[in-house]
């Protein structure tokens, strides 16, 4: 373990580092700020979340292509930066609206989804960046130690962020939010990536997308694994984004007991970092895919409306297994994919992750109305459990080997 913490003597790496660590402590405030800001607006109902939530999914949808491609073909730093400077916009017009206590709703929609489109365009560049500015035999580490400070963002954000809004409203979280991304697109307007590792083609936008998906198909891994992610993230949407918060407000204390849930989440992801930087599977995509079953515990105990801490300890087993899970799975696609058409495919696992999620957090709201809180959580979970189920059925998925070198611990040479 110590020879993966030399990366953090790298400047390249430390600057990415120090960006996603930051952005994503702007991103933890986020939910928590938006949803609690929203609900407490006059006359706001469950319905209203779902629509400005809904406004912020559908353009990240809409745009995932799109920003694999731009990723692809421009220096994915500068890609970067401009993402992290345009969700700084839009959060910053959110929070602008509910200081001033004006929030029309189709103005927080439109700024919802200015966040939407910023989060298209950083995700391809970051999968992307990261073989960059990572050496090949220390990719697992990086991608764990990215994780790491994202996952203490998380709990901090979790914390942070409910207690800005406890004590002085979700406007002022989410301007805290926006000062954190402003910040992290400064951090990668520093990190320099030379120009023989920069990717770019001569080819059309439609060839680039049709060479994209022949590489993204023809994986049975990969394209089975993001069909079950495509529901197991409308139940995530769903019940992360409308019906807990929907729950904690009715019924378990507000804001302070949502913070506590999305605190174990952080958590457990912290711990998994260190499961995961231990771990060096022969069959990485299937030991990810059976660390998706315990996901659907947390629902099943809100839904059963059990007690605030049982609840939150099936969110750290969540953070515990979806962190191990995104890890593996990062660095198997790093490993597997041509460089340069990293960020396409990574742009088609995200849409192909992520299509359903605002039919999810759309369809939360009125179901929530209809049938309760609790028993749409319930159907979250069993969402979950079938998804997964169904994808343990693929041979790709079973068994798919990691490179020989990469089963062993890496010897401890230092990034360059």
């Amino acid at each position: 373990m110590l020879g993966d913490l030399a990366l953090l003597r790298d400047r390249r790496f430390a600057l990415l580092l120090s960006a996603r660590t930051i952005s994503v402590l702007g991103s933890a405030f986020a939910p928590v700020a938006l949803a609690f800001g929203v609900l407490r607006l006059p006359g706001a109902t469950a319905t209203t979340l779902s629509v400005v939530l809904t406004a912020q999914a559908l353009p990240t949808v809409l745009f995932l292509l799109f920003g694999g491609v731009i990723a692809d073909r421009l220096p994915r730093n500068r890609v970067m930066m401009a993402g992290e400077w345009v969700n700084a916009a839009g959060f910053g017009a959110l929070a602008a609206m509910m200081l001033t206590g004006w929030t029309p709703l189709p103005l927080m929609a439109a700024a919802a989804a200015v966040t939407g489109v910023a989060i298209a365009v950083l995700f391809p560049a970051l999968t992307g960046i990261i073989p960059e500015v990572v050496p090949l035999e220390r990719l697992q580490a990086g991608n764990a130690l990215l994780g790491l400070g994202a996952n203490v963002s998380r709990v901090a954000g979790a914390v942070l962020g409910g207690g800005t809004v406890v004590l002085l409203g979700g406007g002022w979280a989410l301007a805290v939010s926006a000062g954190l991304f402003a910040l992290a697109g400064v951090l990668i307007a520093a990190l320099r990536v030379t120009r023989s590792e920069r990717s770019g083609s001569g080819d059309s936008v439609l060839a680039e997308l049709r060479d994209g998906w022949r590489e993204f198909s023809s994986r049975q891994w990969i394209w089975v694994v993001v069909a079950q992610f495509s529901v197991l993230v409308m139940a995530i949407q769903a019940g992360h984004g409308v019906l807990g918060p929907l729950l904690a407000e009715q019924s378990l204390g507000g804001a302070a007991a949502w913070s506590a849930f999305l605190a174990g989440e952080g958590v457990g992801t912290i711990a998994g970092v260190v499961v995961s930087l231990r771990l060096r599977p022969r069959r990485p995509i299937l030991l990810g895919t059976l660390c998706c079953l315990p996901v659907a515990l947390p629902y099943f105990l809100l839904g059963a409306q059990a007690p605030l801490w049982a609840s939150v300890a099936g969110a750290f087993l969540l953070g515990v297994c979806f962190d191990v899970f995104g890890v593996l799975w990062q660095t198997t696609m790093q490993r597997e994919i041509p460089p340069a058409s990293l960020s396409r495919v990574s742009s088609y696992d995200a849409l192909g992750s992520l299509m359903f999620g605002p039919i999810g957090i759309m369809l939360a709201g009125p179901v929530a109305e209809r049938v309760g809180a609790p028993g749409a959580l319930i159907g979250c979970g069993l969402l979950v459990l079938l998804s997964t189920c169904a994808a343990l059925l693929s041979p790709g998925v079973r068994n798919l080997r990691a490179p020989e070198h990469a089963s062993r611990r890496p010897a401890g040479t230092q990034a360059a």
